[in-house]
């Protein structure tokens, strides 16, 4: 998915889908949504019936409990006066951090963060709806991890962060209102875009999704 041009969310999103192939195993859609006039976002996507084969995986990294970990606002209560009023917005995804006080945090470089989180509330048995719900999840967090490694944070001034593009594999069944692990690591910024994976776990471990996501990264010249 690319994302080419800010959307406008009190306008509605026209989409063009072309179905490039429908074959036996797999079948493509390409998706453009349409606002103004203009393309503001494109998609590529595959479908797989579902089939038996090998299967592996890299294991779950060994973190504490989502329940003992604490919630968005009681984590982020200490820096309300940085968020402003997006600090008591609504909250229909639940995220746990796992490595500490992500503001702080920032300050100490790493290359890797991890959180948990799932919907704020039960679900139907669709398995569509938790796709999608999961897939809208997948972009929070992840690029902070890109500037993590040079002691800075999404508040921090003159800075600006942007989803540019954002790829996902599904690999196995899950919920989205149970909770999910995102273990997430940046190997590279440079040129003002920076590039992040994430792997997503179910709460027994199961490796779901693979993400990868760039973004722009740019700071303002003193």
């Amino acid at each position: 998915a690319y994302f080419l041009r800010p959307g406008d969310p009190t306008a509605p999103i026209l989409y063009d889908v072309d179905r490039i192939r429908d074959g036996k195993s797999f079948s493509t859609r390409r998706v453009v949504a349409i606002q103004h006039g203009q393309a503001i976002f494109n998609l590529q996507a595959s479908f797989h019936a579902p089939e038996e084969g090998l299967s592996h995986q890299v294991p779950m990294p060994d973190v504490p409990e989502a329940e003992s970990l604490p919630d968005f606002k009681t984590r982020m209560a200490p820096h309300k006066h940085l968020l402003g009023e997006w600090y008591d917005r609504p909250r229909p995804i639940d995220i746990r951090y796992v490595d500490g006080d992500p503001m702080s945090r920032s300050r100490t470089p790493t290359v890797q963060q991890k959180v948990w989180l799932r919907a704020d509330g039960t679900l139907p048995d669709d398995p569509t709806l938790h796709a999608c719900i999961v897939t809208y999840a997948s972009d929070m967090t992840l690029l902070d991890t890109t500037v993590l490694p040079h002691g800075l944070n999404w508040t921090d001034s003159g800075l600006q962060m942007a989803s540019l593009d954002h790829a996902m594999w599904f690999h196995r069944p899950f919920r989205a209102d149970e909770w999910l692990l995102y273990d997430q690591m940046t190997p590279t910024t440079s040129g003002a875009r920076g590039l992040a994976t994430g792997s997503i776990y179910t709460h027994d471990g199961q490796l779901a999704i693979t993400v990868v996501q760039e973004g722009l990264i740019r700071r303002e010249r003193s």
